[in-house]
């Protein structure tokens, strides 16, 4: 492949999507970014429009081609795309518009569905087949949701008029004209119907929540001939080759290519995955079995720990309570506070994800005093994900993993005084990567080991770089009295939710 070749990765995520170029050394060379409307119609509900997706992936896309191809003079030879995971979106396949908006990941609709599916005694199989638990976060659910309450879609969909796919598949329909209903392994593994062991849609866990075969998208592995884009979006045909989840795909773009490696994504959430190799394991401690990138013949698993809140709380800070303008003053704020003063924030806004696993759970801050102030409030929106981080790895460790060093990505990373805390209250290693946008790389190595523009999974390993490298330096008496304050808060987190439910 020639020296000029370039990557267009599609990095669709929850509150924006993103464009961005890579060169064959695995540079960037353009990037197009969009935010697009997030739809909460009731607590708890959060919404995309699908053709706010759509049409923000294409804007982006064609910007950063352009401008990819007018800086260095190369061509972009092919697509890779990185997604948000489990966000559902059902269309029709003759007019390919959309049923109903996107029921976003966040989203905890279904969460009485969920907790009716438990007491009917099938978490055990679902966990057993698909990796997961049952969970308003993973897709399936949402599915029937949309097939039980959208006017006719049931109907259709019996008829085989419906497609179904996470949003990398409602992009590749799209991009193929209309010609390919795909998807990846990996996002197929969030959906709660796809048997992980056996790499296949699994028809008890289809059966088990009323889903036709014939709404499901065809998988493929995440380096692949996926579709091809038509010459009405790009100016030519350009081959998609490379697809993973967001999470799956942070982790390719960080390297994490041999067991035991670990990295943490903060982005409008927080996800960890430990590569397990060939061999799936179950966790103990309530985190996820689910299916890692590869690029040979063998299956490739992790097991992850799910955060539903981390960058987000920034966003919250900004938007609702508009203590800030931009993220990058939380870093500042923290500084200022000094210290914790007592104030604990456990950001519940849907629920709470690994390791409770408890969809009613809510929001709230706790030591609140007349002295408090927006820096107090700043420093334990930080906190909190932090100390999620370690909840998270007091499960990954309880299941045998020695998670010693972290490699984290994703925009809240830029926060030097977050990364140190995070060191500090995990009593771990943490490496930020001279890049961390981790996600759209991943995507675009994929991508790239498929069209040629690179030769192996060594020469990846070889691109990737630590920028800065955070220890920890707290003594554990004071980080004892951090985490024991944090555990009560959480503790009495999900009692008030225990007294809700009842």
């Amino acid at each position: 492949m020639q020296s000029d070749a370039l990557i267009l990765t599609l990095d669709q995520g929850t509150t924006s999507s993103r464009a961005m170029v890579f060169d064959a050394s695995g540079a960037v060379v353009a990037v197009a970014q969009e935010e697009f409307a997030q739809h909460f119609p009731k607590p708890g509900w959060v919404e995309h429009d699908p053709e706010d997706i759509w049409q923000t992936t294409l804007d982006t896309a064609r910007r950063a081609m352009v401008a990819a191809e007018a800086e260095t003079g190369g061509k972009v030879v092919s697509i890779g795309i990185a997604n948000q995971r489990e966000t559902v979106i059902v269309w029709n396949r003759e007019t390919g518009k959309p049923v109903s908006r996107a029921i976003v990941w966040q989203d905890r609709r279904t969460a009485s569905m969920c907790e009716a599916l438990k007491a009917g005694g099938h978490e055990d199989m679902v966990n057993e087949r698909s990796g997961l638990t049952i969970d308003p976060y993973f897709s399936g659910t949402k599915l029937r949701w949309i097939l039980e309450n959208v006017p006719d879609a049931a109907s259709l969909a019996d008829a085989g008029k419906l497609a179904f796919g996470t949003v990398d598949s409602f992009l590749m329909y799209r991009l193929s004209g209309g010609q390919a209903h795909v998807t990846d392994e990996t996002n197929a593994s969030r959906t709660l119907l796809y048997n992980i062991r056996e790499g296949r849609w699994d028809e008890d866990l289809l059966r088990l929540l009323k889903v036709p075969r014939s709404v499901l998208p065809d998988v493929k592995t995440s380096a692949a001939a996926f579709c091809d884009a038509v010459p009405e979006w790009f100016g030519r045909v350009l081959p998609v080759t490379g697809v993973a989840g967001d999470q799956q795909s942070a982790a390719f773009g960080q390297a994490c290519f041999h067991p035991g490696m670990v990295k943490s994504t903060y982005g409008t959430g927080c996800f960890l995955l430990a590569n397990c190799g060939d061999e799936c394991l179950t966790s103990t401690n309530r985190l996820l079995s689910t299916i890692a990138c590869r690029t040979g013949a063998a299956p490739q698993f992790a097991v992850e720990g799910s955060i539903f809140i981390a960058g987000a709380v920034s966003q919250w800070l900004r938007d609702s309570l508009q203590i800030i303008k931009s993220a990058s003053e939380t870093e500042l704020l923290a500084q200022q506070a000094g210290g914790n003063e007592g104030v604990y924030f456990v950001p519940a806004f849907t629920g709470l994800g690994a390791p409770h696993w408890d969809a009613d759970a809510r929001g709230a801050m706790y030591g609140l005093t007349r002295g408090t102030n927006k820096a107090d409030i700043a420093r334990a929106a930080l906190e909190s994900v932090a100390y999620q981080t370690l909840d998270l790895l007091t499960a990954l460790n309880a299941d045998g993993f020695d998670a010693g060093r972290i490699r984290v990505d994703g925009g809240m990373v830029a926060n030097s005084w977050f990364l140190q805390f995070l060191a500090d209250v995990t009593a771990t290693t943490i490496d930020r990567p001279d890049m961390i946008e981790s996600t759209a790389r991943g995507a675009a190595f994929l991508s790239g080991l498929q069209s040629g523009v690179f030769d192996s999974v060594d020469t990846l390993e070889k691109l990737w770089q630590s920028e800065t490298v955070f220890r920890p330096s707290m003594h554990d008496a004071e980080r004892k009295v951090l985490v024991t304050g944090w555990q009560k808060a959480v503790k009495t987190t999900l009692y008030r939710a225990q007294l809700d439910r009842e």
